[in-house]
């Protein structure tokens, strides 16, 4: 099912630039941009994977991660085809890298499909994840404005690779967004995932600007971007720009795909955390298991607020958004 796409420009006849996200990619008849899915077809822009779902799953939302946001709540997770990075150690390559051949064997789904599965849940919420969410424009703002009126509350799992335009437009809709800061180098995005990484700190300040809920997650890859001077560079930027009540998922890497550099130490996870954690109130490892805490702590006087086990929240110390021990006003959305 081919659907009109949106921010392409005509520059001449029949050719076009895309410009949803920094590459700009620029287009003729038939051809397809860097993500795979959005191309020229009969002269017209179109995005190849409107409503075509891959993945379909009710997770608990710890799982996006999204700590902060609803803890202990399920949230019907969706994924669709293609991404606008190629990172060599992608987890979900079989849909963010994927061939048009794929594409033709998806069923369409229905956004109304959605929105009534999503409205059986006690609190209703759907997630963009499992591939990038961003190259899906047309349809993440079709569902999510349909579904608003219902109550249901949308968030992004998203690299963050997007042109102000798009992102103000999907800011009216999304509630939550978790992004992934993969480093803190452009060497790091160009060498590993074909980016740059100027425009995703202008996605993080602008999705902190908006008032919308924001947490980070950082993969740290052993001997890329492990450095401890680099990283405490982040953490600067993170606590100047975002503020030092942001939530920062540290994760830690496998091998996957291109990639088979080993696992990241869990002390090296351990050492970054702790950096972290001097400058910024919220800090979690991730893809550790039950080896480090990752429950929620105020930051004034340490009361236990939110206690985890895996992927299960239980919320122990907060009332109306505070702490109850010492009334430290907690960042967490929750009811």
């Amino acid at each position: 099912m081919m659907h009109a796409a949106s921010f392409f420009t005509e520059s001449e006849k029949g050719k076009f630039r895309c410009e949803l996200c920094p590459h700009q990619c620029a287009l003729s008849e038939g051809q397809t941009g860097l993500c795979h899915v959005r191309s020229i077809h009969d002269g017209i822009p179109v995005s190849a994977n409107y409503g075509k779902i891959t993945s379909l799953a009710m997770d608990p939302i710890e799982k996006k991660p999204l700590y902060h946001f609803y803890p202990g709540r399920m949230i019907l997770s969706i994924g669709s085809l293609g991404c606008n990075f190629r990172c060599q150690h992608c987890q979900n390559e079989e849909i963010s890298q994927c061939t048009r051949s794929y594409e033709g064997d998806l069923e369409v789904t229905a956004e109304q499909v959605l929105i009534d599965n999503a409205l059986q849940m006690q609190k209703p919420m759907i997630a963009f994840t499992y591939n990038e969410p961003i190259v899906s424009f047309e349809f993440v703002e079709d569902l999510a404005r349909k579904g608003n009126p219902e109550d249901i509350l949308f968030a992004m799992i998203s690299n963050g690779y997007i042109n102000p335009s798009p992102l103000q437009r999907l800011m009216k809709y999304i509630d939550a967004f978790n992004i992934d800061l993969k480093a803190f180098t452009n060497d790091f995005y160009k060498a590993v995932t074909g980016g740059t990484l100027k425009p995703v700190l202008r996605t993080l300040e602008s999705i902190k600007k908006s008032g919308k809920h924001l947490e980070i997650t950082y993969l740290v890859i052993p001997g890329l971007n492990d450095d401890p001077d680099e990283f405490s560079r982040m953490i600067e930027f993170l606590v100047k720009e975002l503020g030092k009540s942001q939530v920062l998922h540290i994760s830690r890497y496998f091998p996957r795909f291109q990639m088979d550099l080993p696992p990241t130490p869990l002390k090296t996870i351990i050492e970054l955390q702790s950096v972290a954690k001097s400058h910024l109130e919220y800090v979690y490892p991730g893809n550790i298991g039950p080896e480090l805490d990752s429950n929620t702590y105020c930051p004034s006087c340490q009361r236990l607020l939110i206690e985890r086990a895996g992927y299960q929240s239980r919320i122990t110390g907060l009332r109306n958004g505070k702490c109850i021990n010492c009334d430290t006003e907690i960042n967490v959305v929750y009811e």
